[in-house]
């Protein structure tokens, strides 16, 4: 018997560390060779890890939520053969053998919503990107697997029982007593990223918050009019892009909104170009890809890219390069965006434009009582490089051009 020893290899983009996300083995457990061991959390996504022998388990490297140097030992295994170790470039004095590369993410994710079009959808299901390739080869649907982790999750036990009861025909057992237990949950993976941005824009960002109620009946009939002309119901158009549009010609008359604060050099960089950062809810948390030139694009060019980067940032394909560079945000909840909401600013931006629900309310119009279309925006600014008049004349200015869409397209 000799011990095999399994390193952390680079997971690309520049990685020296990782965050354990997930075991799927354990200490004593037989493991076959390609096995998925556990997952690694990087800052886009969480990256399986496959053993590169077969072999029992005699040391793990940490607990979920522990963070691993490249190169460091992941997994101890007992073997057979002669005491080897998984290569790397800081080990390359030791016993060799060939690195296992790390096996790319298969995850399969649910769309958030983006506007009012938006259906209903089914409450998530929250498991393990191993789990969700399982089920996909064995045909199930997680929807009706009960999951006993915290908010629900899948664990690997849970899929276990419910292919056993599905091969014997026994039922699922699914807990119905009130339950009086209370699960730690560690902070991890890319949910620490995202609570640790957030306290960082809340602590450093004396945020000036602005909303302001919009008349959307004629620019619902535009959009609706302009999709009857999309064969494709996934090119329709959402009230996204043309809020797009309407910012960037709006920014043309308010650049300061239009910057990012480089907090070391003590500097504004105000951008001619404008890179829109769309909020994106995701299964793995809020992710804001980037339209890289976004003022160079028209209707259908913009619609199209929003497209392109959220379904990459929701299915994890997304490149770093699309995740950061935004020099403005705007965010929307579709149909649970409520009455008003106060956005949070995505550092080093000044500036989030959020989209509210839409609703019919009965409003005065040109002197009489008329059932109209409103939806609000509620903003959130920087105050200390954007002031309280130039961010309200500013959205004043979005107000008129979706309230008269027409103008949206004028030179």
């Amino acid at each position: 018997m000799s011990e095999y020893i399994f390193k952390l290899p680079d997971l690309g983009e520049g990685t020296v560390e990782s965050e354990i996300g997930e075991w799927f083995i354990k200490v004593g457990e037989f493991v076959e060779e390609e096995t998925v061991v556990g997952t690694m959390m990087t800052d886009k996504a969480a990256v399986e890890l496959a053993s590169p022998i077969s072999g029992t388990v005699v040391k793990l490297a940490g607990e979920p939520g522990d963070v691993i140097a490249v190169g460091a030992a992941l997994v101890v295994f007992e073997t057979d053969g002669e005491a080897t170790v998984v290569a790397t470039e800081e080990s390359s004095d030791e016993l060799v053998s060939e690195p296992e590369p790390a096996i790319e993410p298969e995850v399969t994710l649910a769309p958030a919503p983006d506007d009012s079009d938006v259906e209903d959808l089914p409450a998530r299901v929250i498991t393990s990107p191993a789990i969700r390739r399982r089920a996909k080869e064995a045909s199930i649907d997680l929807s009706l697997v009960p999951g006993t982790g915290a908010g629900g999750r899948i664990q690997r036990k849970d899929f276990d029982n419910y292919l056993k009861s599905q091969a014997t025909g026994a039922p699922v057992v699914r807990s119905t007593a009130p339950s009086t237990a209370v699960k730690e949950i560690k902070i991890i993976g890319l949910r620490r990223i995202i609570a640790e941005r957030m306290t960082k824009a809340q602590q450093e960002i004396p945020h000036f918050a602005y909303i302001e109620e919009i008349d959307i009946t004629e620019l619902e009939a535009l959009r609706k009019h302009l999709n009857k002309a999309k064969s494709d119901p996934s090119e329709r158009l959402t009230i996204l892009p043309f809020l797009g549009l309407a910012l960037m010609r709006a920014l043309k008359e308010f650049p300061q909104c239009n910057s990012t604060y480089n907090k070391d050099r003590n500097v504004l960089l105000q951008h001619e170009a404008v890179h829109l950062g769309v909020a994106t809810q995701t299964p793995d948390g809020l992710k804001v890809p980037v339209v890289k030139h976004a003022e160079l694009k028209d209707i259908d060019g913009l619609a199209a890219e929003i497209r392109r980067v959220t379904q990459a940032a929701r299915d994890n394909s997304a490149k770093k390069s699309e995740l950061t560079g935004g020099t403005i945000t705007i965010t929307s909840l579709g149909k649970l965006g409520g009455i008003a909401s106060t956005p949070v600013i995505n550092l080093p931006d000044v500036g989030i434009i959020g989209v509210n629900r839409a609703a019919e309310r009965p409003m005065v119009f040109n002197g009489q009582i008329a059932v109209r279309l409103m939806m609000n925006l509620s903003s959130s600014f920087d105050h200390r490089f954007v002031d309280g008049y130039d961010a309200a004349a500013m959205i004043q200015r979005i107000k008129e051009m979706l309230e008269h869409p027409a103008t949206i397209f004028l030179p």
